[in-house]
């Protein structure tokens, strides 16, 4: 399939989700660990899409803190923290391995929804779509053959696919980006009230944390790598949590030299790192830390260093990749 293409599910494809879908009494669905709102927002639609047509369903994820951001969304208030069913089918949404679902899932049948071209291909069926700018286009592409798309799940898939392309912003847009998105709000999403509910109602805590994070930003490699970190500390001085955290590393690569931006943010059991650019395949360096993403957007998280032994390292391998423009 090529870039842009409306994406395509075989026959096959869906007659096997359906016969998953008979042979459970309820569904199960989950998403990556700290999700996103690309993996929220897919889960949640489906989530709704499923309890609109009376199937028996649930939805978990295994982190503490949710976006909340997203709690406009129908069934934020549903998320559970485990998995009451023991029988269920599972649908694992944006998630690249099974380790970063978080819950013990052995023995399980599992349906996998993603778009990022490092996915393992974990589940019985993988409905992995590498060229789909978000996996809320996957789920919606997929679903619509098989269920009428609801007002929530059209709103969810809408907040999502508006988060993964950083508001249409991002290098893999295309115009059947804009086509779903057109789609989703004939199904009843409001373009209007989702973007002001995603952009708007930031916390105090958030634009604390991000003057520090702006305060630890500094330039590598003739400028054109910026690094920057948010410590344990800086969280516990601002009072903000890990979701307020969201589009901090953005401010850093939209300055007009950098060309990778780097965030690192120190959690109790390790670093989280998020790497975005502005065409630099930065997947090649979350792949060498164990992580995953794309060419643009890309992460990994590892309790194997200190923030300035990463700083180094993550440095050296961006040299290494050659990925940049000015070596």
């Amino acid at each position: 399939m090529k870039r842009g293409e409306r994406l395509s599910f075989t026959q096959e494809e869906r007659k096997r989700f359906q016969s998953l879908l008979s042979e459970h009494r309820s569904v199960t669905v989950l998403s990556h660990l700290h999700p996103d709102a690309d993996a929220l927002g897919t889960s949640l639609g489906i989530y709704t899409l499923l309890k609109k047509e009376g199937i028996r369903v649930e939805i978990a994820n295994a982190t503490s803190d949710l976006p909340r951001h997203l709690d406009f969304l129908e069934g934020f208030d549903r998320v559970k923290k485990k998995i009451d069913f023991d029988d269920s089918l599972i649908i694992a949404c944006d998630c690249g391995s099974l380790d970063r679902l978080g819950f013990e899932l052995s023995g399980r049948k599992i349906v996998n929804i993603d778009h990022h071209s490092s996915n393992t291909e974990y589940g019985i069926l993988n409905l992995v779509r590498p060229h789909a700018v978000s996996s809320s286009e996957v789920a919606f592409r997929f679903f619509e053959a098989i269920f009428p798309i609801p007002r929530p799940t059209a709103e969810a898939f809408y907040a999502a696919l508006l988060s993964d392309t950083r508001y249409f912003t991002t290098g893999n847009v295309t115009a059947e980006s804009f086509e779903v998105a057109r789609e989703l709000i004939e199904l009843g999403a409001e373009p209007g009230a989702i973007a002001q509910a995603m952009l708007q109602r930031r916390s105090l805590a958030s634009l604390r944390v991000l003057g520090r994070a702006l305060a630890s930003l500094r330039l590598y490699c003739e400028a054109q790598v910026a690094v920057m970190t948010v410590t344990q500390e800086d969280l516990a001085a601002t009072g903000a949590r890990y979701d307020d955290l969201d589009g901090v590393v953005d401010y850093a690569r939209s300055l007009v030299t950098v060309e990778i931006a780097v965030m690192m943010v120190e959690r109790r059991d390790g670093l989280k790192v998020s790497l975005r650019s502005k065409g630099a395949d930065v997947m090649q360096i979350a792949r060498d830390f164990g992580g995953g993403g794309h060419r643009e957007a890309a992460g990994f998280e590892t309790a194997e260093y200190t923030i300035e032994a990463l700083r180094k390292a993550l440095l050296e391998a961006i040299k290494n990749k050659g990925v940049l423009t000015r070596q």
